[in-house]
Parts: C-alpha cells; structure tokens; sequence
C-alpha cells in the first residue's frame, strides 16, 4: 500500500515524502530526488506525519531511506525563504527536532537505509534512527558550521555520548566528510552493505525485527533511549518494570511452552555451550 503523507501536503502531485507498508514495515522515503532529497519546511512536516502514521498503522518496524541518488544531502539551501519572524524560526526548528523525538517514541525500530549523501540535517535524520545500515558509496558529514548554522536532531547530546567530546567535536567543528566504512569505526551505523544493497538489507533487518514480540522490543528500545538520560539505578528500576509487565504477557508463556516443549533455550544459545 502506498499512499502520500496526511500533513503537510505540498501544492503539487508527488509528495516530498512517500510512506509505503509491506508486511507491517513502513517504508518512509524521503522524496525530492532532483535536489538530493534536500530539506524544506513541507518534507519535515511530511517526515513526520509519515512516522505519526507508522505509529497509528501500529507497524512492527520501520525504514527509513531516499529517493534518487542520495539519502539527504542537507537543507536546502539553493531555495529561497521568505524572512520570518523569530517565533516562526523557532516553530521549524522544533518541527526539524521532532522527527528525532518521533524516531525515539516511536514503539517500533526505525531503520535508516542510507547511500550517497547523508549531510547536515540528513546525516541527523540518519543517526536518530535505531539502526542504521549504509551502502558503501554512502558520505556522512557536519557541515553546518561552515555554512553558517548549527546542529539540530540532539547531535549535540547524542553524539559525543557515541563518538566521544573529542570526536564529536572534531567531526562538528571541522565540517570534514566521512564514509560509511569510518561512521561504522566510529560506531555511528550497524552495518555497511554493498552498493545498491541497503535498502534490501535494511528490509531484511526490519523483518526480522518486526517478527520478535513487539511489547518486548518497545519496552527494550525505550530502556536503552532511557538508559542514556537516567543515572544507574533509575535505570535498574526501568528493567525491573519491564520485566515484571513482560513476565505476564502472552509472548512470555509462549516462549516458556515453546521451551518446555523443545526441550531446548527458547533464547536460541547453543544448549552445549
């Protein structure tokens, strides 16, 4: 099923971003493929309408990718905007910072496919996500420092928590470009998938990951997003409520069966290890 975004719709045919379903995965494509999926006020409105509706059509996953020849190469800053006021900056700028909130409160995995460029304002969009997975030609950078704008998404938080200040700060500061081979050193992506090959192994990740309890999976995202705000023993409190809600839930007596009956780890392990 295929179908435009409800908000947000621009005054023309295509949408500047596409939500699809296959199986329980939303597919969500950002859509201006001339301008490098590059971004404007209406494809944030429709970004986020598109995961506002993945949580409606209570999807088991989502991917995330781009139209074209690259995932997002950043504002947009060839188009012209009219001035407005500071109020009306502000409002855009929190909408640029929902679609991370979105991606994080959402209570499915959000799977980023990424190739060619994933700049700025795409490179965040990428790096909000759960799981990434890039195609090697994919070019990841920072470059809002040298065009005169900041960083948005949480970068400033959830960046140096991966990458470390001193990383972080030279990867910001400097603006310089790295390939999907550096982001996996750094721990920024899952995965680096051949050329052409992302998005398949992004769907692959999402059905796999869409067929494991989904009560388990939220309540395991939303610990880990919670783990990076909270001290340890609040955390220690998050795993004790998910464990004891989890426990009675069908999808734990069924693995209990499922263990009885085998005889073996509903876990998977290996019973010689």
């Amino acid at each position: 099923m295929s179908r435009p975004v409800p908000e947000g719709q621009p005054a023309r045919d295509e949408p500047t971003v596409r939500y699809d379903c296959h199986d329980s995965i939303a597919v969500i494509t950002l859509n201006r493929p001339r301008r490098l999926n590059a971004v404007v006020p209406e494809l944030v409105e429709q970004l986020c309408g598109a995961l506002g509706q993945a949580r409606a059509d209570d999807m088991g996953a989502c991917v995330l990718t781009g139209a074209g020849r690259a995932f997002c190469a950043g504002h947009d800053l060839r188009q012209e905007q009219d001035p407005v006021s500071e109020a009306e900056d502000r409002r855009r700028l929190q909408r640029v910072q929902d679609v991370t909130r979105l991606v994080r409160q959402a209570p499915f995995p959000v799977i980023a496919a990424v190739h060619g460029y994933a700049l700025g304002a795409g490179c965040e969009f990428a790096l909000c996500c759960d799981l990434v997975a890039a195609s090697r030609d994919a070019v990841f950078g920072f470059p809002e420092v040298s065009v005169g704008l900041g960083v948005t998404g949480g970068i400033s938080r959830l960046l140096p928590l991966t990458v470390g200040m001193a990383k972080a700060k030279e990867l910001v500061l400097l603006g310089e470009r790295f390939s999907a081979a550096q982001a996996l050193e750094l721990g920024l992506i899952n995965w680096v998938a051949e050329e052409g090959k992302h998005l398949h192994f992004a769907m692959d990740v999402a059905a796999r990951l869409r067929d494991k309890p989904h009560a388990a999976l939220a309540r395991a995202k939303l610990a880990l997003n919670l783990g990076l705000e909270v001290g340890l023993e609040a955390a220690f409190e998050t795993e004790i409520g998910n464990a004891l809600a989890l426990h009675a839930g069908a999808d734990a007596q069924e693995a209990a069966r499922a263990f009885r009956d085998r005889g073996q780890p509903a876990t998977g392990a290996n019973p010689r290890e």
